[in-house]
């Protein structure tokens, strides 16, 4: 794994940032046991923050994994706020569905197996915060998706904006400054995103440099 951002700031940003809970500190064994890859404890307190910051009341999450970002999220929702979640493989979300339980978080969540994608446009929205964390050449689809089903104040939140296993963060920073060179498709797809959104009026774009860094778009 590329250590672009280093391990002394996140566990500094961590040790800084809100306190976990029992079934929080669980998912991050969990995730450390099976090298799942998962944003942490450091980003998870900014989810929580961007929810109460925002007085957000409808997420929707592009990859949702076992449900830690889920469990970020609802955690500073309304009780009658909403995080759909979305994966793939229906294990993972049987997984988010046991933690999200023991919190006391399950009716604040709707579980989608299956293609996030194609998931979001049997939705009307608004969103007021969408995760976007699937494949990584499909950053800017998912983006196109959603785009006009996020609430006007909304945020998307992208991670792997900075690097991941497949991110090769150098080419990425000469991609987003403009450069044509070869990078694999992950890197691509990362910098088309970014450039697709930076381009986009409605839009205003800025990075936080935490876990595999997370860009976070204000929809004016």
């Amino acid at each position: 794994m590329d250590q672009t951002i280093s391990d002394r700031v996140t566990r500094f940003a961590t040790a800084v940032g809100p306190e976990p809970d029992e079934v929080i500190e669980e998912m991050d064994a969990h995730a450390e046991e099976r090298d799942f890859p998962h944003v942490g404890p450091a980003v998870g307190g900014w989810l929580s923050l961007l929810v109460r910051t925002t007085g957000a009341e409808s997420v929707f999450e592009f990859g949702s994994g076992f449900g830690y970002s889920a469990y970020w999220f609802a955690r500073e929702l309304p009780s009658d706020g909403e995080v759909v979640l979305t994966d793939l493989d229906p294990d993972n979300l049987d997984q988010a569905r046991e933690y999200l339980d023991r919190g006391g978080h399950l009716d604040q969540v709707t579980i989608e197996v299956g293609d996030a994608i194609d998931t979001v446009r049997q939705y009307d929205g608004p969103f007021d915060i969408v995760l976007i964390d699937n494949e990584k050449y499909r950053y800017r689809e998912a983006f196109e998706a959603v785009r006009e089903k996020v609430s006007s104040g909304g945020l998307i939140v992208v991670d792997n904006a900075m690097t991941s296993a497949s991110i090769e963060f150098d080419a990425l920073v000469e991609l987003v400054d403009g450069a044509d060179i070869e990078a694999n498709q992950s890197t691509r797809g990362v910098a088309d995103y970014l450039h697709t959104i930076d381009d986009d009026d409605a839009f205003e774009t800025a990075l936080l440099p935490l876990g595999e860094g997370v860009a976070v778009s204000h929809k004016r």
